[in-house]
């Protein structure tokens, strides 16, 4: 699996699979999460330019869209304020961080205070990226994401969400691989795509901690209205 401490980049390799790379992040902070909260933090400008997050979808998917808490901001800055907050708040089982485009305050040194508030919290952080090209940064993994087809189910019913994976960059590890998997909506998590031969994930995307304790509610009121 990846780290859970820590931060990991997701990007979509064209405009046209922003919407692939967004259902791959929701997948994978409700995988992470376990029965814990969502913080998901989006510039507001990704509304007009993307769309607006859907919970028909988050539901359609599996990942039941009341676990999510939305925190909107203006520009860059708020974002990556807000999600560093966030990443020191326990209490979350993942965050999410949308920023739009290459914005000069993401540079290393704000990756890196991310990445060691991730570390000591133990809450993953992932960052969705629209409109950026990978850049060097403190993240644990950077991930391409983009959608393909998928397989139909009996009578011909929709088949899961699939994706193809790259990943660009994992510390201290192997990177360069790359894995088609659907997202299985009932059994939550990721599972190869029999259709296509490729090296198998050796185990779940996300490892899960079995003794993670609970902070109290106030916390999470606390970082929604500072957030």
């Amino acid at each position: 699996g990846i780290v859970r401490g820590g931060v990991h980049e997701i990007y979509a390799p064209s405009t046209a699979h922003i919407g692939a790379a967004t259902g791959f992040a929701a997948a994978l902070a409700a995988r992470a999460a376990g029965l814990s909260p969502i913080l998901w933090v989006r510039q507001d400008f990704l509304d007009t330019e993307t769309g607006a997050l859907s919970a028909s979808g988050l539901a359609e998917i599996g990942v039941n869209p009341e676990r999510f808490i939305l925190v909107r901001a203006r520009d860059a800055e708020g974002v990556l304020r807000a999600g560093e907050q966030a990443a020191r708040c326990a209490a979350l089982g993942a965050v999410v961080i949308e920023p739009w485009g290459e914005p000069k305050i993401l540079d290393f040194k704000v990756s890196r205070r991310l990445s060691l508030a991730s570390a000591k919290s133990g809450v993953p952080v992932l960052m969705l990226r629209a409109s950026a090209a990978p850049a060097q940064s403190a993240a644990s993994t950077r991930w391409k994401v983009a959608a393909c087809a998928s397989r139909a189910l009996e009578a011909n019913a929709p088949g899961h969400p699939a994706f193809t994976l790259n990943l660009l960059r994992q510390r201290g590890g192997a990177d360069g691989q790359t894995w088609h998997v659907e997202w299985n909506r009932d059994r939550k998590c990721f599972e190869q795509a029999s259709r296509v031969h490729v090296a198998p994930v050796p185990r779940a995307v996300v490892s899960l901690s079995c003794n993670r304790t609970s902070e109290t509610a106030a916390e999470i009121t606390r970082l929604q209205r500072t957030g």
